[in-house]
């Protein structure tokens, strides 16, 4: 009978396997903004924007953004066109089945999508 021996694994290559597992837990989310009729419409994100679940108290940190600036700055959205942008944020707790987007702001017009059903692959595609 063969003895089961436990791996050792150093201390710096499992804290960068830990790291990459943690990136994994993180949520993308697909923004549409829709600029009707409007010249000159302008949009930004700010840091304060979060995922809360709607079970708990948590609230996911956004991490990254892609195709869109933050505050204070500004960029303008071409006309007549669904405009893209990317948002990366901190995991979801596993039991989380809906969630709430939504940018904490101190001033009125800040983006907030209600109760979206979580989903497998934690990747997300939303108007907004």
């Amino acid at each position: 009978m063969s003895t089961i021996v436990k791996p050792f694994i150093e201390p710096e290559i499992l804290k960068q396997v830990q790291s990459e597992i943690a990136v994994e837990q993180q949520v993308i989310v697909h923004c549409c903004f829709k600029n009707n009729f409007a010249f000159g419409m302008l949009i930004r994100i700010w840091q304060t924007t979060y995922l809360f679940d709607t079970q708990s108290s948590h609230r996911s940190k956004l991490l990254f953004a892609d195709n869109i600036c933050f505050n204070p700055n500004w960029m303008e959205v071409p006309l007549v066109e669904d405009y893209w942008f990317t948002l990366i944020f901190s995991g979801l707790p596993k039991d989380c089945t809906f969630f709430d987007f939504a940018e904490i702001i101190p001033e009125s017009g800040g983006f907030y999508v209600p109760k979206i059903e979580r989903n497998k692959t934690d990747v997300y595609s939303i108007e907004i």
